[in-house]
């Protein structure tokens, strides 16, 4: 047996004897599969939006949640601020001279219609 070499006409290709010669074409997408990539990718993208959307919301939630908490706290400390200066003022009228030389307060009747 030779060894013969067969070319194509269409290409200067040699194919050698019991070769499988095939010829693959390119394969594209077709319009179909294209419309189906392009919704999913938009479809993942508005899912991420969304999450993104929504743990901006849940910060949103937390700052509100911190913010009513310290306003709760500044109004507790100007309570606190009268008492301590009532506490404070009552401790200044017991040790005043002028408080100690006043008579303590008694009932002396009822007023009667």
């Amino acid at each position: 047996m030779s060894n013969q070499t067969y070319v194509t006409r269409r290409q200067n290709v040699s194919f050698a004897r019991n070769r499988n010669t095939i010829r693959h074409s390119k394969r594209s997408l077709g319009s179909i599969s294209q419309i189906v990539i392009v919704s999913m990718l938009t479809l993942v993208f508005g899912l991420i939006y969304v999450a993104e959307g929504t743990k901006a919301t849940s910060f949103d939630y937390e700052i509100s949640a911190v913010e009513s908490e310290i306003s709760d706290m500044n109004a507790r400390r100007d309570d606190l601020a009268v008492e301590k200066a009532r506490l404070t003022s009552v401790a200044t009228a017991k040790s005043s001279t002028v408080a100690a030389a006043m008579e303590d307060a008694t009932v002396t009747g009822y007023a009667a219609e």
